[in-house]
């Protein structure tokens, strides 16, 4: 192995972050692994580097034999005539010489051994900075796009991408830009596929819950400390989240801890998120207070908890359109905030809903002036239930045998009226 070899070799270990003795230490123990298994204990192989030329020096005995196989072996003649010419068989010579004065193959076998070592010892060290900066947030310099429309960043010791699904839709940089995300895993090699030439990646992420509660970490010193606690995050990237927050301490508002003076603090987060709407939920142990605090909205007139399943909510009629939210994300994001399948309703409504259901499970026997002619007149034509009356027209049932108009329309304004 010549200097230059040498010289790119210690240009490849100062990318990875490798000091002159560890590399220095991973080629001598590599030459000394490849060359040992060519050779014998007797032979008593030593490998250093010599100070004057930068090369890799090899001294090692050779055994005398008539005719030289192997690594280890020299041939009587050569002996005689380059060493020692009273050598004989069964003899050691002690060879000293430079790596590079090998055979070609064997040379080649030494830099594959070194590059498997130096690679092996990257992966170490990757494997190593994930696991200190899986979960964080990292800042990085976008690169390149490739050619999936994924973000090659630059974040120091590492590359990472952000592939588009884990983007927030509408949401775009350029080559050059400075963006934070989450890291949320690592891509590997398959070294088990040759032609998979790619090299080991943090993969990153700016749609992950998580991502929203790091950011609040850093910029809210009570949730960095603890003081007050982030239970839950729902979110639906670009659009909304819903942050449920619950205090540690009774005095520490956490609406207020997350406002500050002149709202600042949330100013700042809503900035790194592109204007995302940001909804601070204070988390409460009664479920009814805990889904009015979801929904965010102030008029709330009867919360209705069915088997800690789902949940009925009747609000004003002006503030429906609040409740459900714009394509119906706040009243979604709410119903996955507790956990409740939610509906929305206003009082005409709700009332209109449990009307219908009485209704449906009413026999017709129990509309007012219905009498057992009728109601086998009407059962015969399939009017079982009272709402089968109330949303048949007057016409349909002034043409059913034996019911004539007035008889028609005492029956309907009495389903009405039930």
């Amino acid at each position: 192995m010549s200097a230059s070899i040498l010289e790119a070799i210690s240009k490849v270990a100062a990318t990875k972050q490798l000091d002159k003795d560890q590399l220095q230490s991973i080629i001598l123990e590599s030459i000394t692994s490849t060359l040992s298994k060519k050779l014998d204990e007797e032979n008593n192989l030593t490998v250093s580097f010599h100070e004057k030329t930068g090369g890799i020096e090899i001294e090692y005995d050779s055994l005398v034999v008539e005719h030289e196989i192997r690594l280890g072996q020299i041939s009587i003649l050569d002996a005689q005539k380059v060493y020692n010419p009273r050598a004989r068989l069964g003899d050691y010579i002690h060879i000293k010489k430079f790596l590079s004065e090998l055979e070609p193959k064997l040379v080649k076998t030494v830099q594959r051994t070194i590059s498997e070592r130096l690679h092996e010892l990257d992966e170490k060290r990757i494997s190593s900075d994930f696991d200190q900066q899986k979960n964080t947030i990292v800042t990085g310099r976008i690169k390149s796009i490739d050619d999936t429309f994924g973000y090659r960043i630059d974040i120091g010791k590492m590359e990472a991408l952000l592939p588009v699904d884990q983007q927030i839709e509408n949401e775009f940089y350029k080559v050059g830009d400075h963006i934070k995300a989450y890291v949320v895993n690592i891509r590997i090699p398959d070294k088990t596929k040759s032609y998979d030439k790619s090299k080991s990646v943090f993969i990153l992420s700016r749609i992950h819950p998580e991502f929203v509660k790091k950011i609040f970490e850093s910029e809210i010193p009570e949730i960095y400390d603890g003081t007050v606690k982030v239970r839950k995050i729902v979110r639906e990237p670009g659009v909304r989240v819903k942050v449920e927050l619950e205090s540690t301490d009774p005095k520490i508002d956490p609406l207020r801890a997350c406002l500050s003076v002149k709202g600042t603090r949330l100013d700042a987060i809503r900035k790194e998120l592109h204007d995302e709407q940001i909804d601070i939920v204070v988390h409460s142990d009664d479920p009814e207070k805990m889904v009015i605090n979801a929904l965010g909205v102030e008029n709330v007139r009867n919360v209705i908890i069915e088997r800690g399943k789902s949940a009925t909510v009747i609000v004003s009629d002006a503030d429906k359109v609040l409740a459900i939210g714009k394509l119906g994300k706040n009243v979604k994001l709410a119903a996955k905030l507790t956990g409740l399948k939610m509906d929305i309703y206003t009082q005409d409504e709700f009332d209109e809903k449990k009307s219908k259901e009485r209704r449906t499970i009413s026999h017709v026997t129990e509309l007012d002036g219905v009498t057992r002619k009728i109601a086998e007149i009407l059962k015969k034509s399939g009017y079982t239930s009272v709402q089968d009356v109330f949303i048949a027209s007057v016409d349909e049932l002034c043409n059913l045998e034996g019911v004539g108009r007035k008889i028609a329309e005492r029956l309907k304004e009495a389903a009405e009226l039930f």
